[in-house]
């Protein structure tokens, strides 16, 4: 397993719709492996294709406690097919806009339609963490960060730092 390099705002990447996925192989089963690998090392709990470079709709997620054993989960081709008008708050992050948090409103539950690793259709009913999680994961795959679901002053704030942090770095 390989731990891929993390694609930092602003780079345009990250609003790129990733392409869905024709086939479960063997190259795609690798490449959930360095994306759960390459999660676990940021430390996340959740990584889309996208946030390395792969604009293709899958994702990995893990929201184990630390003190339980991991429970790595692929997502292919994930769709929400029902969600709740039930809303909650967590406080969201990302490792594509790292040591960046805001409160993030979204449904409590949520319907995800996808394919696992075994090339099979599956659909899980999430609530909790997993539903903020899956909902996040999805929206990257969409080319929309959790940014775009706070106030316009506070997404140009951020913008504008990783603008400025990015420049700062390219010198």
């Amino acid at each position: 397993m390989t731990i891929k390099p993390l694609i930092i705002l602003p780079d345009p990447i990250l609003r790129q719709v990733s392409a869905p996925i024709e086939r479960v192989d063997d190259e795609l089963l690798k490449l959930a492996d360095d994306m759960l690998e390459t999660m676990y090392d940021a430390p996340g709990i959740g990584l889309a294709g996208i946030q390395i470079g792969v604009p293709r709709r899958i994702l990995v997620i893990d929201v184990a406690r630390e003190d339980e054993e991991k429970q790595p989960q692929v997502f292919i081709n994930p769709e929400i097919v029902k969600s709740s008008d039930e809303r909650s708050v967590y406080e969201e992050g990302c490792l594509s806009i790292p040591e960046y948090y805001a409160e993030v409103e979204r449904p409590a539950t949520v319907t995800v339609k996808h394919i696992g690793r075994d090339g099979k259709e599956h659909l899980v009913e999430a609530d909790g963490l997993l539903a903020t999680c899956l909902q996040h994961e999805i929206d990257h795959l969409n080319g929309v960060l959790f940014i775009d679901h706070i106030s316009r002053l506070k997404r140009e704030m951020v913008i504008k730092k990783f603008t400025k942090a990015a420049k700062a770095k390219a010198v």
